[in-house]
Parts: C-alpha cells; sequence; structure tokens
C-alpha cells in the first residue's frame, strides 16, 4: 500500500522543478529519510546538485552535500525516470502575461510530462500557485486521457506552496500545510505524503479550495500594502510620520494588524497571484475592484518614491538629471538575492529615464539582468557615498550599517525606515 511506504520512508519523491520551493522542498523530504530525485531542464541547476551544492540562500550547502552523498538526493534531466516515483510534485513557475493573463505554460510543460510516463498508484501534487480550477480544468483531464481515473489509478492533489524566503522563524516543517484533493482519498494520501515532513497537515474540501486559500493569503497581503502605502501618502499631505502613526496604531491589542508602507511590491507572489484570481474572476463576468486598485496604488510607489528622490535634490538645488544616485539593495525584500519584480528595478528604470547616472549596491546580488536593464553591483565605501548626490535606500538588508551611511552620504532618501531613530537633516523618508 502506498500510504504504508509513505509513512515508512521507503516511498520515492520527485519534484519537478528546484527553484526557490521545488529544492528547500526536495531537500525536507530528503532529510526525513525519503530517497528524491530532482527534475529539471536547467542542466547547471542539475550539476550544482551532483556536486552537493545549494544556490538558494536558504538550503545549507553542508545539508545538500550530506543528502548527495547518502544518495538521499540527486537531481536530472530525463523525465523518464518520472516513472519510477510513487509522488510527483509539481513547483514550477507561474508568471503573468504582459497583458496579466495567466501564463501557465510551465504547468502545462510539467504534467505533459507526467502524464507521458503515468502508472498506477502515483500521487500527483501540483504546488505552483495558480487560479481556482486549474487542477480539475487543466492537469486533470491531460492525465486522464490515457484512460486511468483520479481517484482510482492515480491520486490527484494541489497543495499551495507557503516558502517566504529569507524567513528564520517559519520553514516548511512548522508552517501548517494545506492539501485539497480531487477525491476524498487524493485528500487522504496528500495529507499522509505532507505528515511526513510538516507538524500540521490541513485539509480543505476540493482542489478549487486549495487554490483559492493561496490566493487568498495573498490577496491579503496586496490590499494591505496598499492601504497602508495610499496612508503613507495621505500622512505626506498632512505632514505626518507615517511611521509614528503605524507604531501608535500597533498598540491596540485587537482588530489592528501592522503593514508598512514601501517603495512598492515585489516577489513572485504578492504581485502576481492577485492577478490569477482577478482574471479567473472576469471569466465569471465578476470584477475585483479591491485586486485592481491595490496593484494599481502599489505600482505607483516606485514612481512616487522617484519623485521624492527629485524633490530632495531640488530642495539642495539640483535636478535628477546628471545626478549621481546609488540604490542600496535591489532585492525584493531584505537579506535575500531575489529580484523577481523587485520595486528598486523600477526605481532605477524611472531614474535612468529622468537622466540620472544610478548605480547600485547589494551584497546579495552582484549582477542582474531584467527587462533589458543589465547593471553590476559597486562595492560600497566612505568615498563611494562621498561621491553620490543622492543615496536612495530600497531594501535595506541587515547588514547595512545605516548609521555610517548617513554619516558618509550627502542626502539619503529612505523607504523602509531603516533610518528609524537617526536625527539628521540629510535624512528623507518615504
Amino acid at each position: 500500500m502506498l500510504d504504508i511506504r509513505m509513512k515508512d520512508k521507503s516511498a520515492r519523491i520527485g519534484v519537478i522543478g528546484l527553484g526557490y520551493v521545488g529544492l528547500p522542498l526536495a531537500v525536507e523530504f530528503a532529510k526525513a529519510g525519503f530517497e528524491v530525485t530532482g527534475f529539471e531542464v536547467d542542466a547547471k541547476k542539475v550539476k550544482s546538485i551532483a556536486n552537493g551544492l545549494s544556490y538558494i540562500p536558504d538550503v545549507p550547502v553542508e545539508e545538500v552535500k550530506s543528502l548527495v552523498k547518502s544518495k538521499k538526493l540527486n537531481a536530472t534531466l530525463d523525465f523518464k525516470r518520472l516513472s519510477k516515483m510513487d509522488a510527483i510534485i509539481t513547483c514550477v513557475p507561474t508568471p503573468l502575461r504582459k497583458t496579466k493573463d495567466p501564463d501557465i505554460q510551465y504547468i502545462v510543460s510539467a504534467i505533459e510530462k507526467v502524464s507521458a510516463t503515468l502508472r498506477k498508484g502515483q500521487v500527483v501534487v501540483l504546488e505552483s500557485t495558480t487560479y481556482p480550477g486549474t487542477t480539475r480544468e487543466i492537469v486533470l483531464p491531460m492525465l486522464e486521457k490515457n484512460g486511468y481515473k483520479a481517484g482510482r489509478d492515480f491520486h490527484l492533489v494541489f497543495s499551495p506552496e507557503r516558502v517566504d524566503p529569507g524567513n528564520k522563524k517559519f520553514g516548511i516543517r512548522n508552517t501548517p500545510k494545506i492539501v485539497g484533493g480531487m477525491t476524498p482519498e487524493c485528500s487522504r494520501l496528500g495529507k499522509v505524503l505532507y505528515s511526513a515532513i510538516v507538524d500540521r497537515v490541513v485539509p480543505v474540501s476540493s482542489t478549487e479550495a486549495a487554490e483559492m486559500v493561496k490566493l487568498l493569503e495573498n490577496t491579503f497581503r496586496a490590499v494591505n500594502i496598499a492601504l497602508v502605502n495610499e496612508v503613507a501618502l495621505m500622512c505626506d499631505r498632512l505632514k505626518l510620520s507615517t511611521w509614528e502613526v503605524i507604531d501608535a496604531a500597533a498598540t491596540k491589542p485587537f482588530g489592528f494588524m501592522p503593514f508598512y508602507p514601501g517603495p512598492g511590491i515585489g516577489g513572485h507572489c504578492i504581485p502576481l497571484d492577485p492577478q490569477y484570481l482577478s482574471w479567473k474572476l472576469k471569466t465569471l463576468n465578476f470584477y475585483s475592484r479591491f485586486i485592481n486598485l491595490a496593484e494599481e496604488i502599489n505600482s505607483a510607489m516606485p514612481e512616487y518614491l522617484v519623485k521624492k528622490v527629485a524633490d530632495a535634490l531640488n530642495a539642495r538645488g539640483k535636478s535628477v538629471k546628471g545626478s549621481r544616485i546609488l540604490v542600496l539593495g535591489v532585492a525584493y525584500k531584505k537579506d535575500i538575492g531575489d529580484v523577481r519584480e523587485s520595486p528598486a528595478l523600477f526605481v532605477i528604470e524611472h531614474l535612468k529615464e529622468r537622466g540620472a547616472v544610478v548605480s547600485y549596491h547589494d551584497p546579495y546580488v552582484g549582477q542582474f539582468h531584467v527587462d533589458g536593464i543589465s547593471m553590476t553591483g559597486t562595492a560600497l565605501s566612505g568615498a563611494v557615498l562621498r561621491k553620490q548626490d543622492c543615496v536612495v535606500i530600497v531594501t535595506n538588508h541587515s547588514c547595512f550599517d545605516v548609521g555610517e551611511i548617513v554619516k558618509s552620504a550627502t542626502l539619503v532618501v529612505d523607504s523602509r525606515n531603516a533610518t528609524q531613530g537617526l536625527v539628521n537633516k540629510k535624512i528623507v523618508k518615504l
């Protein structure tokens, strides 16, 4: 029985996609005692795993090296080996097209490979964030086209990823896992599978409910970030400190949860996932006003930050054009090296369009190439800071000594309250 093999760790686990979600998941199953195979189209990632190397900051090299050496973890480009797996978990990207429509080509490609090797008794799980209905409407027909039936011949589950890169408190083990199966038996086996690596597994009634859970989580964050970003605009007009107002409101022990303003939102989840829900609802003739308004407000924040830079320079008799501006931090959040949808990239783009001479420093991002913009980071020193007309703090990594930065810089525009407690006329806050 498959559930017995999952409980005694003799089941073989396959993970498709070894990125920010897939590699930590594969490592966690391998640490639990399973034999895990990662399936990739990127030969560089496969080679890294074979050499016992990790390219994801949250996954220690020592763990990968040990698991590869003990033959609990391996990676391959050969998708025919999927037929040997007892459980197959798909963790591939789900971007948006420029029209803000869902782009599920990576899901389709992965499931085509699963379908080509599907055998009876396998559990197939989709973790990639997507719109409600994807598992039933897209994945299920692809897997049943050869005559197999979900819940009888194989088991189909949706279980949304809840990875938070750089989070030292919550990881895979202590973050509850949602599972929604195509049938009750699919849900039961999904729960057995994840219970081997997660302390608490929460079943829901359907794959659609599980898909919706993930979108609700990130829509909640997107809408509340948009609210507090608009509060920042209000406080600016009212000549009030946004941070003081939020911190005071946060002393209320009930009915309030603090969110904080910033230069925009980044990462794969918050900027994109609500748009998946919005798109789905449009197909049902429902207009999601909160989601669209939140996207409008959050998308405008990089330009608002650039306006603050322009106003600060103007107050000192300088224009943006020709000014030397150092962007401090280009990752979308602190202490990671991920620049996906980072607001810093839009800030840099707007500054360049205004004629600024832009450089950046980020200890986690040595260089990047996104949407036609290629840049290499510069080393941070007192001499470099003194040459700048303005330093813009976009991402406040823990390693930054903001006090020392403020001492050397001529002007600092702070979008993350990094300069909290510092009293200096050179500081301009969001």
